[in-house]
Parts: C-alpha cells; sequence; structure tokens
C-alpha cells in the first residue's frame, strides 16, 4: 500500500518578492545601451556616445577606458541612473562619483556641453586601482 501523497507547498510570499526584485533588475540592466568597447558599462537613456571621447588602452597596471556621452538631463538624475546601475555590475561607491570593482576604479564627471546649451557631457574614465 502507497503512503498518502503530501500537499506541495506554495512557496514562500517573501521568496516571491526577493525573485521579482532580482528579475526587474537584470532586465533594466539587459535593456540598456552599452558604451562601446565596454560591454558592462551602460550609457544613460538619453545620452549619446562621443566617438572623439572615446579612448582604451592596457597599461603593465591595468585597463584604462574613457568614455565620453553627451545628453540633455539633470546632474542629480545622471547619478542617480549609475548609483542605481553600477553596483548591479559589481561596482562599489566609495566616495562621490567614484565606484570600484576588483582593482579598478571608475569615474564619473559631469559638466555643461560647451556646444548644446542645457545639455551635460558625461566623462567616464576607468582606470587601475
Amino acid at each position: 500500500m502507497r503512503a498518502p501523497r503530501r500537499p506541495v507547498r506554495p512557496a514562500a510570499p517573501g521568496l516571491a518578492v526577493l525573485l521579482a526584485a532580482l528579475l526587474a533588475g537584470c532586465a533594466a540592466i539587459e535593456g540598456d545601451t552599452y558604451f562601446a568597447g565596454i560591454d558592462d558599462l551602460p550609457l544613460m537613456p538619453g545620452f549619446d556616445e562621443r566617438p572623439a571621447e572615446r579612448t582604451s588602452f592596457e597599461t603593465p597596471g591595468g585597463r584604462i577606458e574613457a568614455r565620453g556621452a553627451a545628453g540633455t538631463a539633470e546632474r542629480a538624475a545622471v547619478l542617480r541612473f549609475y548609483a542605481e546601475t553600477l553596483p548591479q555590475l559589481g561596482w562599489q561607491r566609495l566616495a562621490g562619483d567614484v565606484y570600484a570593482r576588483g582593482e579598478e576604479r571608475l569615474r564619473l564627471d559631469l559638466a555643461p556641453t560647451p556646444d548644446e546649451p542645457g545639455g551635460l557631457l558625461l566623462r567616464i574614465l576607468i582606470t587601475p586601482g
């Protein structure tokens, strides 16, 4: 004779909420456009990469990558975008606009665009730590 089957318990509600939050975060990253040559550095929506601002080379201590993009957004919105997305990619905020991941440092720099009134020029620099 077979033992009676136990009913299957639904997953805990907390687990479902956690899973939904993780998937939402991944979807936000997947939908982003990335800077050329750096497949894990998202380009803020509404910003266009500036190829003239692109530098990339290797040193004995690690890579150096510089990228630039311009768009119209509030400075606080740009900083908030990167404060939310960079940690999802392994970057930890050190201070101000500086992040670290492993032996690398990432710095955000924002300035008014000289050729577009009301625009912002975003420069990102990745260097060895």
